[in-house]
């Protein structure tokens, strides 16, 4: 049996039903079987998504409301625009950062591979395996690559302090 298409969200509806001050993920794409992840963001004015890097998917960025910029590894700054859309290649270094109208962008990128939990080879021996909860994010449940994490790189949440 084909799958079929059909409309899973109304972008100006989703935005609507938001609370003012509501950031971070409004929406994430969460049908099974896909093989695409897509997640609508919201920075308030000012607000900053820290520098990091996606080592495994390329990310495709659409900018539908405000305005900001993005950072570069290099230093380049990019200045964003509703109607922008920027590839975020895998490997790239980056940072947003909200402009003083606030910056609401849409990402799509391939779904990432289930979460498994092995220790390295040889590691942990005869103990337990470290407890890693402070390195998942707080608003989307993404596991952090990076050890002490301050934003995520998926929804832009920034961790709790340590």
């Amino acid at each position: 049996m084909n799958a079929a298409p059909r409309v899973l969200a109304r972008i100006a509806g989703l935005l609507a039903a938001a609370a003012p001050d509501e950031r971070g993920a409004l929406w994430h794409l969460a049908e099974p079987g896909r093989e695409l992840d897509a997640n609508l963001v919201r920075l308030p004015p000012g607000a900053e998504v820290g520098e990091h890097q996606e080592d495994v998917l390329d990310v495709l960025l659409v900018v539908l409301a405000g305005a900001g910029s993005v950072r570069a590894g290099d230093g380049q700054v990019l200045d964003l625009a509703a109607g922008a859309v920027l590839w975020l290649p895998r490997t790239s270094r980056r940072a947003l950062t909200a402009g003083q109208d606030g910056l609401t962008y849409l990402t799509v990128h391939r779904r990432r591979p289930g979460l498994a939990i092995k220790p390295p080879s040889g590691a942990y021996e005869g103990g337990e395996e470290p407890c890693m909860l402070d390195r998942v994010c707080p608003e989307c449940g993404r596991l952090s690559q990076d050890p002490a994490p301050v934003f995520c790189s998926r929804c832009g949440e920034r961790f709790p302090e340590r």
